[in-house]
């Protein structure tokens, strides 16, 4: 068994696109269903890409129904988590982005975004955590995760 995407459904795949770039993810591949009524987005980390329209090795898949939806605590979805290089520019360049960081990377080692759609974003510090700084060692949190 191995491990293939998570799908989460979104209501502005453009915003979520948008989002996950900046996480550093790029679309693999796309399906339309007209019958359905539905489009399928796939998207990935570049290390995890194996060719332009093949699947990767681990994907999240952005579900986008046509007809208007709500969507409430991402249907009991907890979280997606990602590792990163280095956690304290990935929340700078988010936050550059305009996105909220709710939970700060105080600890050198954690955080946590949300999607245009409400879903939680684990960040993971690779390897040993960084050294405690400031701005984040100080600022509070924000909203829930």
């Amino acid at each position: 068994m191995r491990y293939l995407h998570t799908m989460i459904r979104v209501t502005d795949p453009d915003a979520t696109i948008a989002f996950f770039e900046l996480l550093g993810l790029k679309e693999v591949r796309r399906m339309e269903n007209e019958a359905g009524r539905f489009t399928l987005i796939f998207l990935a980390t570049p290390e995890e890409m194996r060719g332009p329209g093949e699947r990767a090795q681990a994907e999240v898949e952005l579900t986008h129904n046509w007809d208007p939806e709500s969507y409430s605590g991402g249907r009991n979805f907890g979280h997606l988590a990602y590792e990163v290089d280095d956690i304290y520019e990935t929340c700078q360049r988010l936050m550059d982005g305009g996105v909220t960081i709710n939970r700060p990377p105080r600890d050198g080692n954690m955080a946590f975004i949300k999607t245009p759609d409400d879903i939680s974003i684990e960040l993971l510090q690779r390897g040993a955590r960084l050294a405690p700084a400031e701005p984040w060692s100080s600022m509070p949190n924000t909203g829930t995760w």
